[in-house]
């Protein structure tokens, strides 16, 4: 007899699977990001449509099979809607969505992943959430996270991990790693600081992945 597993689960990636299914990529609650083969799922009288779409948040269920997971129910929790209105958060949930696939371990529960990725998620999708701090959510939630993944960046001065690097982007990162928005809230972050802060991500990311 089949086991079921009940989980929060985020859905970051999916991918067409013959006729009518599709393969999720979950980050869970319960059990770290898994991924998901859901059934049929594209035929219109398909019970799990309405729980189970990208950038969803859903009460899931799933089996274990001899090669695949399988999705059995998706209850929708939070469609995000603030965040699908809007071009800039979409792509800043596209940008997390694929650090979190292409950097979480599969099938691994972190306590601090989840709550990270909440606090995000609610950032985004609240309309108190002033615009101009939107594009710091993104380095936000890498920064934090690759360093819960055993990644944390070493300072010393204008250096990050021995490379040289603007002393200002590094005292914005160090604020970030602090988790601490009302400090976040009063820096004065430059268009420059911008680009200098994707670049600096560009290159950490690139670090990690090699």
């Amino acid at each position: 007899m089949a086991v079921h597993y009940r989980t929060q689960g985020f859905f970051i990636k999916r991918t067409d699977r013959g006729e009518d299914s599709q393969l999720f990529t979950v980050y869970t609650k319960d059990f770290g990001k898994l991924r998901i083969l859901g059934k049929a799922i594209r035929k219109i009288k398909s019970k799990l449509r309405s729980g189970a779409e990208l950038f969803y948040l859903s009460d899931i269920e799933f089996i274990q099979g001899k090669s695949h997971k399988t999705l059995t129910d998706a209850i929708l929790i939070d469609s995000f809607p603030a965040i699908k209105e809007s071009p800039l958060k979409l792509r800043i949930i596209y940008k997390i969505a694929e650090i979190l696939d292409d950097l979480a371990v599969k099938e691994e529960k972190d306590n601090q992943i989840w709550p990270l990725l909440k606090e995000v998620l609610d950032k985004l999708n609240s309309p108190q959430f002033k615009i101009k701090y939107l594009p710091l959510l993104y380095y936000y939630f890498f920064w934090n996270f690759v360093s819960i993944l055993g990644y944390e960046p070493k300072f010393e001065h204008c250096l990050i991990n021995a490379q040289e690097t603007d002393c200002d982007v590094v005292k914005i990162i160090k604020v970030i790693l602090k988790k601490d928005w009302s400090i976040l809230s009063r820096l004065r972050v430059e268009a420059r600081h911008q680009k200098l802060l994707k670049d600096v991500t560009a290159w950490y990311n690139e670090t990690i992945q090699e």
